[in-house]
Formats: structure tokens, sequence, C-alpha cells
């Protein structure tokens, strides 16, 4: 099994079923956590020297730091619902604690910060939806943090992506601190699947083939991209949903397109394709 590929694990006695820090993937910025609580159950995350961006992929919950309290938010029990998330924005040296007002599935996304920002709620009103992309390749994308929403370090995306259909695609990459075409941004994967006995296919490679990883991604499962393209491909019968975590030294999504197939985004393709 690829050391890129996370595999979902039943939760723990704190419910969690997903913990990648930098440490475990061996790079310096990205931390992922995921939980699955029952309805009254609660976690407390201690404060510690990063941001974090607390997603309810599903169900209702209150969350509370020192300086705010968000009272039972949530706006979907699942996210093949494809409505827009509740989320929240929580500083640097904040603890956290969650109490789940129903079932709860929340992604705990972390990246170093500076404090510049304070605690708040990022609520549905507050995301951008857009789609990218045309015929097989099109995606339908909710920018939760994106780089032009305060933050220090963390973006945040959930991508949609049809059976049958590929995203992230053309392949591109963001593995070099090379502004204004390129910024370095380690990422993280976490993959929902419908219906759940599904799985998708994702890749993970450099131009010298180095680096150069395919795993079947089933519900739940974490990919983790350190470097290289890293596109995803939908298998038919199930619909795909990921949540996307990005960050690195300088807080700007800036990639690069892989020469081979960069074709596909020309007008030309898109238009035979809509």
């Amino acid at each position: 099994m690829s050391k890129l590929l996370s595999k979902y694990h039943a939760p723990d006695q704190h419910g969690n079923t997903q913990n990648i820090t930098p440490e475990s993937a061996g790079w310096g910025y990205v931390g992922f956590q995921a939980f699955e609580l029952e309805s009254g159950q609660s976690i407390d995350l201690p404060a510690s020297d990063n941001e974090v961006c607390l997603v309810l992929v599903g169900g209702f919950a209150t969350i509370t730091t020192p300086s705010a309290t968000f009272e039972n938010i949530g706006e979907r029990k699942s996210p093949f619902e494809r409505k827009k998330p509740y989320a929240v924005y929580v500083a640097k040296g904040e603890a956290i604690k969650v109490v789940a007002n129903t079932q709860l599935e929340l992604a705990v996304c972390s990246a170093p910060g500076e404090g510049n920002y304070p605690t708040r709620l990022i609520a549905p009103d507050n995301i951008d939806a857009e789609q990218r992309g045309a015929g097989n390749n099109k995606r339908f994308v909710h920018n939760i943090l994106p780089d032009y929403k305060e933050a220090d370090s963390l973006l945040v995306v959930e991508v949609y992506t049809d059976e049958g259909c590929t995203s992230s695609y053309p392949s591109h990459k963001h593995d070099q601190d090379a502004e204004p075409n390129e910024t370095y941004l380690e990422e993280t994967y976490y993959h929902r699947l419908n219906p759940s006995k599904g799985f998708c296919m994702q890749r993970v490679y450099t131009d010298d083939r180095s680096l150069d990883e395919c795993m079947a991604v089933y519900d739940k499962d974490v990919v983790q991209v350190p470097k290289g393209y890293h596109p995803v491909a939908t298998i038919a019968g199930y619909d795909s949903y990921y949540l996307n975590v990005m960050a690195g030294p300088t807080r700007k999504w800036l990639f690069t397109w892989e020469d081979d197939h960069q074709w596909i985004n020309e007008e030309q393709y898109a238009r035979k394709h809509q």
C-alpha cells in the first residue's frame, strides 16, 4: 500500500478516524483530522501554534473557543446533499470544544498560524461556489477558505465530481516556491464516495517519475500530496466528494499544468463537451 494513502479506521474512543500530522506526513505545514461523533459526544482540542478550520462535513454541532461560541450550527446531514457547509476558523492559541448535537462528521484542518485574524464563523452565505471544467472533466467547488479570504496559511475547499468524470485535472502541481508561476503547497484529500461502498482512483506523480503512485481510494480515506501532479478519476456508479487542505510558506494557490495534458483546457475542447 502506498505510504501516501491513509486508510479509514473505525472511530476510536474520541471519535477520531484520521490523524495526519506534519510529522507523520514528513512535511512542514498541513495537519488533518477527521472525527465521527454520536449525538451528545464532545471533543476538546488543545490550544496550539496552529490556526484551525473546522468543517462540518455532515451534522450539527456547538463549537466554543475562549473568544466565541457558535450554537447548533450545521446545514446538511451528508456532504452529498451538496449544500454549502458550515465551518469555523479558529485563531492560533485558542482551545476548542466541539459538542455534537446530532451525529457529526467533522474535519479539523490545521496549519501554522500567526494570530493575524480572529476566530469567526464561516456560514454558507460566506462560501463561494463555482463550476470548473466541462464534459467529463466537470466538477463543482465550494471555496470554504480560499486564498482571497482571511487566514494566515490555510486553504480549504471541497469538490464534487460526478461518476465517470475526472477532477484535479488536467494534471497540475504546486511543489515549487517559484512565484509568480507556482507556490509550494502541501495538500491532503479527504475522500467520500456515494454509494459508500465505491472507490475512486488517484495518482500522485512527478515529471521525472521519482514519485509515481496510483491508489484505489475508498470512502473516508485520505491521500497525502507532498509534491507532484495529483488527478482524481471517478468510477461509473459512484459520485465523489473530497475536502482539500493546503498550506505552505506563501498563502497563494499558484500552480503549473502538466504540458502533455494542458490542451484539455483549450476553448475548443471545452465547447465541444459542454
